[in-house]
């Protein structure tokens, strides 16, 4: 047999039989004290029981990082279907959305999952840890995969299937309950269960959560942290998504294949313009709001449903106004600097919330105020001239990362705010067992906008993506629950109309750079969606603002 050469982080070179596995070579990788669950081959995470085929760079993937994170959820998510099909099996387990360090799941039926079930879960998946079973990953013929599944009731992943040209399925697979349980491959999972014993199952609404660790403390269960506005949102979207019949990448894949996505489109847009509509309707409601608040994750579509409140709010009798809060950095000389030296415009200390405070108390009042500009380059505020007065049907619109956050507006009346909170919360899932990340969602958005308008690569943001979501964790996400309102910006047709401008520039990232790891998920993860056309796109639609073609001016 032909060999190849394995070259370690720490430059050892060692010769092997081509297609030895992962797991072969665990003892020649350089010390590291963690615990091992997969490999990068060529930067790519690979499962311990998977071959490798040609001369590679090899590096060990170790609980607490956040690629081992993925590997480990996914495992406790295949454990727990196969655990709930010995268990129930006429009736499917179907996967919801994330809800902090958790997975939400229901079983397809009218009563509630009972916490004496959920037990029965719990005790089952104990013992599927406990026995230490191997998992393969192995190519199926396509019949084959059908039929399996079918069996298996999982309709969704057989009914996805018919949109994949291939003649084989690859699969994740091992021995439960003296039978082979299957489920579809959607990235590498541990080579053995005996590793994933550290999650929890709890009662949660009319089904249950699937709690897990963070990436940084895998050994212990995140602590819970209720997110019910969060949830409502998703439940709402949830059962939309069964009343219009598409709940899956399958069923959306169904509606291309059928050419019916024109009027699925406008039936996403229609809906999503009926929300906007109630939250300006709750801000005339209030009867004393003077100040709209919005705030974001990144490429939540800010910009874009500021524009859309300000019309909705024009319908019914405001004239809005907006300030930038880009307009009141402190300036270079005065801007706090992060642990790496660098300016952090994401922090609150970042803006001049005095002067902030002291524009809205006197526009407020009546008076007439000198709004500043910022200008980026050199570091410094500007004033043009411009002036900013309210009348009385007029109200402001401020969009930024802080809105929710009080300390942003300390000496506002809280019955003059209302507080907006957006975020992209898909409701479709791949199928049955597998959800659509919702922070996968915006990533491939920031992707896309980062290329078309800022010219930079799918590395390049993929290189600052941690970074991104480290400033979420501390300056937005604290503050969501505070919201008057939650908006969700997701377009459940949106992600076939990114991957047409997705793709080819994750292609583009190289296997020589630390980012293919997340360009092979990301084109992975796009894979499921059949495309479709940004014709078909209105020129008002929240998705403009990541490809392009919009009517609004930003």
């Amino acid at each position: 047999m032909e060999n190849i050469t394995l070259t370690f982080a720490d430059g050892k070179k060692i010769n092997v039989s081509a297609r030895c596995k992962g797991k072969d070579i665990i003892k020649d990788l350089p010390e590291n004290k963690g615990t091992l669950i997969a490999l990068k081959v060529n930067n790519k995470v690979v499962s311990l029981c998977r071959p490798i085929r040609v001369s590679s760079r090899i590096e060990g993937v170790y609980l607490g990082s956040k690629d081992a994170a993925y590997v480990y959820r996914r495992s406790l998510s295949f454990i727990l279907a196969a655990a709930a099909h010995k268990l129930f099996p006429d009736t499917r387990l179907l996967i919801g959305h994330s809800l902090g360090f958790s997975y939400y799941y229901t079983l397809d039926r009218k009563e509630p999952v009972t916490e004496k079930e959920i037990a029965a879960l719990r005790e089952e998946m104990l013992r599927i840890v406990k026995a230490d079973i191997p998992i393969t990953t192995k190519h199926i013929s396509y019949e084959e995969a059908v039929e399996t599944f079918r069996k298996l009731n999982m309709p969704e992943t057989a009914k996805q299937l018919q949109y994949r040209c291939s003649d084989y399925v690859l699969v994740n697979s091992f021995k439960h309950a003296e039978k082979d349980f299957l489920d579809i491959y959607f990235g590498s999972l541990v080579d053995s269960t005996g590793i994933l014993g550290v999650f929890d199952l709890m009662k949660y609404d009319e089904g249950f959560l699937l709690r897990f660790s963070t990436a940084e403390k895998p050994d212990e269960v995140a602590p819970f942290e209720d997110l019910p506005k969060i949830f409502d949102i998703f439940k709402r979207y949830k059962k939309w998504g069964k009343l219009v019949n598409v709940t899956s990448a399958a069923s959306l894949n169904e509606i291309v294949s059928r050419k019916k996505i024109n009027d699925f489109i406008d039936i996403c847009e229609t809906y999503q313009a009926q929300n906007y509509a109630k939250v300006a309707q709750q801000i005339l409601d209030r009867g004393n709001v003077k100040v709209v608040l919005i705030a974001g994750p990144s490429s939540s579509g800010k910009t874009t449903s500021a524009f859309k409140m300000a019309l909705h709010l024009r319908s019914i009798g405001y004239t809005p106004k907006t300030i930038s809060l880009d307009s009141y950095y402190v300036g270079r000389d005065r801007n706090p600097k992060d642990e790496n030296g660098n300016y952090d415009y994401e922090c609150l200390e970042a803006l001049d919330v005095e002067l902030l405070n002291q524009n809205l108390i006197d526009l407020f009042a009546g008076k007439e105020v000198e709004i500043p500009s910022y200008n980026f380059d050199l570091g410094q505020r500007y004033y043009t001239g411009d002036k900013m007065k309210l009348e009385p049907t007029d109200i402001l619109i401020i969009e930024g990362i802080h809105g929710l956050n009080d300390k942003l507006t300390p000496l506002i009346k809280p019955e003059f705010k209302f507080k907006i909170y957006l975020s992209a919360l898909t409701q479709l899932n791949f199928d049955d067992h597998n959800r659509v990340p919702t922070s996968d969602n915006r990533l491939i958005r920031r992707i896309v906008r980062d290329a078309n308008f800022r010219g930079k690569s799918a590395a390049g943001t993929i290189g600052m993506w941690d970074s991104v979501q480290r400033g979420e964790r501390l300056h937005i996400f604290p503050y969501q629950n505070s919201a008057d309102a939650v908006l969700n910006t997701a377009l459940d047709y949106e992600i076939p109309v990114l991957k047409i401008y997705a793709e080819p520039k994750l292609r583009a990232v190289k296997p020589s750079e630390p980012e293919y790891t997340e360009a092979c998920r990301l084109i992975n993860f796009l894979s499921h969606f059949n495309a479709i056309s940004s014709d078909y796109v209105p020129p008002q639609s929240l998705v403009r603002e990541f490809i392009g073609g919009s009517s609004f001016k930003y």
